[in-house]
């Protein structure tokens, strides 16, 4: 069974700033990837590399020839879904033919900072929007108010190169999410870093038999995954170069959403309120799932079991996620074998 293998840029490193998104952008585009996927973050150091991934989608068109351009994702309550469309359409027409975008809801108040109204409503803003942007993406016009209360039509320009854009949708823990993207007929993009793949599995066939349901074809949709990504020869040798780097992930990533549950007031303390020593034993067993049965990380012969065990659940695209915190060189380098597995799977 063929799977599609993708690279995608979460965290980023502030000091060597876009270099190895080009320089992997690159090699992927080269080597018979399949997508670059790059996120929405906001005003954190953790992920501060990827304010707007039109712009950096633009860019990469330009340095690239084949391989797909995706936002994974936009935060589609932060804009308009029109204005969306547009900066989207441009990409299109850069790469010639080659954008797609996730969209999510977002689940950081900080970044709302842009559109605060829209925080509440965030969820049905979203679903709502796939609609739009499709219609003006195929040619309709739709109608909206302008600046002195006229409702007038507006059009897509530049009109886009591909006749249908690719839409996923991002979904996590809610399965409402999952179930909302089968009734759309979307694609999805998801990940472990807040579910099991036990649990993941369950929430796939609400996905699908929703997409049934409202008379989408499975078979022409996509199911992208996440998972964090560094291979070599030897699966220890892999194990004692990732072990300090993803935790300090991990505990990057926990205070990031640890600084979230208090902007909600429904939570307290979070990781930095935990005792170090219950804190490095937290971080391990993190360390221990994600290594184990979570991530690519390890040998190639390790890795393909893990590919196995997601193409049946349904996982059709693995998007590699490779900026986690070692040193770029190093993670250029493992490409090959990542590239290796990829021509495995192909």
């Amino acid at each position: 069974m063929e799977t599609k293998f993708s690279l995608i840029f979460f965290s980023g490193d502030e000091r060597n700033k876009y270099r190895l998104v080009m320089d992997s952008a690159a090699f992927a585009d080269e080597n018979g990837f399949h997508s670059i996927w790059t996120p929405e973050r906001h005003f954190h150091r953790f992920g501060g590399l990827y304010p707007n991934p039109s712009v950096l989608n633009a860019g990469l068109a330009t340095a690239t020839k084949r391989i797909g351009l995706r936002a994974g994702s936009v935060i589609l309550p932060l804009h308009n879904p029109v204005r969306v469309a547009e900066e989207w359409a441009v990409v299109d027409n850069l790469s010639n033919g080659r954008a797609g975008i996730a969209l999510a809801t977002g689940f950081s108040p900080m970044d709302f900072v842009f559109n605060p109204e829209g925080w509440n409503d965030r969820r049905q803003t979203t679903f709502e929007a796939v609609d739009t942007i499709r219609r003006l993406w195929e040619g309709e016009s739709i109608s909206m108010k302008d600046g002195v209360g006229n409702y007038i039509e507006v059009e897509l320009h530049p009109r886009p190169v591909q006749p249908e854009i690719p839409i996923w949708l991002t979904c996590t823990k809610s399965v409402d999410t999952f179930e909302q993207a089968g009734r759309l007929g979307t694609n999805i993009i998801t990940g472990l870093i807040d579910m099991s793949t036990e649990e993941l599995e369950e929430k796939l066939e609400v996905y699908f038999q929703n997409l049934e349901a409202y008379g989408h074809d499975r078979e022409e949709k996509e199911v992208t995954l996440m998972l964090h990504t560094f291979m070599g020869d030897n699966e220890e040798e892999v194990r004692d170069i990732v072990y300090e780097p993803f935790k300090d992930y991990l505990k990057q990533f926990f205070t990031v959403v640890n600084s979230q549950q208090k902007a909600l007031n429904v939570g307290e303390g979070g990781i930095d309120a935990i005792a170090a020593n219950d804190q490095e034993t937290l971080l391990h067993f993190g360390f221990e799932k994600f290594f184990t049965k979570g991530s690519l990380m390890g040998s190639i012969e390790k890795c393909s079991t893990v590919v196995e065990r997601m193409q049946g659940i349904g996982v059709t695209e693995i998007a590699c996620l490779i900026d986690f915190g070692l040193d770029d060189s190093m993670v250029k380098d493992s490409l090959s074998y990542l590239k290796e597995l990829k021509d495995k799977f192909s």
